[in-house]
């Protein structure tokens, strides 16, 4: 048997005179994908052509073809690559490049690591990073800019929340930005002050850009690196397919410049950030797909509301934690309907950000409003889903709507969502059975890199709701939980299907290309720590092996 990669058979075929390209057959494999039913399936050898797409799916007892290349897959566990429905491409790169708090536990932890990245990178302009997290940290409020003018004050300081919906400024950043007493909130955003009106270093949803806007752009030689970095952090995790939510102009063009020198590794559906970056990307429609299925501009993501660890997700009722707020709309429900309604006059997809009750329910009516007026093929997606009024559940299954939710966050956040929420609002809180019970149906996603973009681990905690630690004890609300055919469709078929994917990818069947994974345990026949170990042995998009 000879063992080559797609740029290895390329090269052989410039060097003889036979034909370029051949058939491969991946053989002796416990294979597990999705069948046209959307049931589970076994089998144990496929094969792909010259173009990366499967020609047969062989069971066992099958007359293997005579193939020109042949990979034997030692037994292994053959799955079909993981899609995650909901990620911020760029933004994995970029962090994965600069400070990482993630894994900070305390306020004195995280200025500690602060000072020492600000040391060991003194020619950096600005201090970047992401991962802060005040509700892990115990805190009980937000950080101030006074704690990191502690350890670093000869610089500016700007850093990302771990939801994407704060950031923290350090007092020479706030002076480069001109951000005083006298700077008011923006609409849809909110200063965080101190007693004396002064803002005191937390910015949150769209006051974020009143310092963000001073930080130098990354050039494109930036961006490259990063989205370098993030590919390469996705295929380690097996991640072969993503949903970009949010692609702005600047990273439409990374992403082709990969395409177009032969780097692009991955197969994104992108969002655009905005109806005006979706126009000038797509103009009159979504675009084809390019580069042998590896990219496409699908639609565009709006933002209704923010999150719950910064207050931000609009409620119904008051937060039981603060009274005095229900959150922050960042668009009225005109804004809303309006451009849900211009982005599907031109056919494109919507995927609305909707975290709190209100938001979900202000969305869901939106599209029972704009159902009778776009008919047709919609597939309206809700991102994150996270708190649902049990009464509006019903909507996702009247309307096909896709419920786009990240497992992870079910267990990163359900000490802060009892602490926001209160013991009696629980009910459609990160629902995922309530979901397809009610007739909708599921994509699943890291929110990455919000979340480590770790699908094993999402389904360990899909079929389970408990995290790493094994907590709580029988799961948190463990009636939401989902089966493990469920959740390996949620992160697959189901997730490719939420992006106008089928028929492309997500499944291993003839006519779809061979994206697949060689991983060391059947997630059928693991518990769920097990499943989070998982070892990822190849990773293989488009019948070449990646990793």
């Amino acid at each position: 048997m000879q063992f080559l990669t797609r740029a290895a058979l390329c090269a052989l075929a410039l060097s003889v005179s036979f034909p370029a390209l051949a058939d491969t057959l991946v053989d002796n494999v416990d294979g597990i994908t999705v069948d046209d039913a959307g049931e589970i399936k076994r089998f144990t050898g496929i094969v792909f052509d010259d173009e990366g797409r499967i020609t047969q799916v062989l069971e066992r007892g099958d007359d293997r073809p005579s193939t020109d290349f042949a990979v034997d897959g030692d037994g292994r566990v053959m799955l079909p690559g993981m899609i995650d429905a909901h990620v911020h491409v760029m933004d994995i790169g970029f962090a994965a490049l600069t400070l990482d708090l993630s894994d900070t536990t305390s306020l004195e932890g995280a200025l500690a690591k602060i000072k020492q990245f600000a040391e060991e990178n003194p020619g950096r302009p600005w201090i970047l990073g992401r991962g802060w997290n005040q509700e892990k940290w115990g805190l009980g409020r937000f950080p101030t800019a006074a704690e990191l003018d502690s350890v670093v004050s000869d610089r500016p300081v700007w850093l990302e929340r771990a939801d994407n919906h704060a950031n923290w400024a350090n007092t020479v950043a706030m002076d480069r930005a001109g951000i005083s007493a006298a700077t008011m909130d923006p609409e849809g955003g909110k200063v965080i002050r101190d007693a004396s009106g002064n803002p005191s270093g937390v910015f949150v949803d769209n006051a974020i850009a009143l310092v963000g806007d001073s930080v130098p752009k990354p050039r494109p030689a930036d961006r490259d690196a990063a989205f370098t970095k993030a590919q390469e952090v996705l295929l380690t995790n097996g991640i072969t397919a993503v949903a970009d939510m949010g692609t702005p102009m600047e990273d439409w063009q990374t992403f082709r410049r990969a395409g177009d020198l032969g780097t692009l590794n991955i197969r994104i559906m992108s969002y655009a950030d905005s109806i005006e970056a979706m126009e000038l990307i797509g103009g009159p429609g979504p675009t084809p797909w390019l580069y042998d299925d590896k990219l496409r501009l699908v639609g565009v993501k709006l933002y209704l509301d923010g999150a719950l660890g910064s207050r931000g997700a609009v409620l119904k009722e008051p937060y039981s934690d603060a009274p005095n707020t229900r959150g922050l709309p960042l668009l009225t429900p005109a804004q809303l309907r309006n451009r849900m309604s211009r982005a599907a006059l031109d056919n494109f997809q919507t995927a609305i950000h909707a975290i709190g009750d209100a938001a979900n329910a202000d969305v869901l009516f939106a599209i029972e409003e704009l159902n009778e007026t776009y008919k047709g093929d919609r597939r309206w997606r809700i991102e994150h889903a996270q708190i649902v009024d049990p009464a509006d559940l019903q909507k996702f299954g009247e309307y096909g709507i896709i419920a786009s939710m990240q497992p992870l966050h079910q267990t990163s956040d359900r000490e802060m969502a009892e602490a926001r929420l209160g013991p009696n609002r629980l009910g459609g809180a990160y629902a995922w059975r309530s979901v397809l019970e009610a007739g909708g149906q599921l994509a699943f996603g890291s929110d990455a890199p919000v979340e480590p973009a770790d699908a094993f681990a999402g389904i360990a905690v899909a079929i389970s709701r408990v995290d790493e630690n094994g907590e709580p004890f029988g799961g948190w609300r463990a009636e939401e939980t989902v089966s493990r055919e469920d959740a390996l469709r949620a992160f697959t078929a189901d997730a490719a299907f939420a992006g106008f994917a089928e028929g492309r990818f997500g499944r291993l069947i003839v006519g779809e290309r061979a994206d697949f994974l060689l991983v060391d345990r059947d997630p059928f026949l693991s518990s769920p720590g097990e499943i989070r170990e998982t070892e990822i042995e190849q990773v293989w998009v488009g019948g070449n092996r990646v990793r």
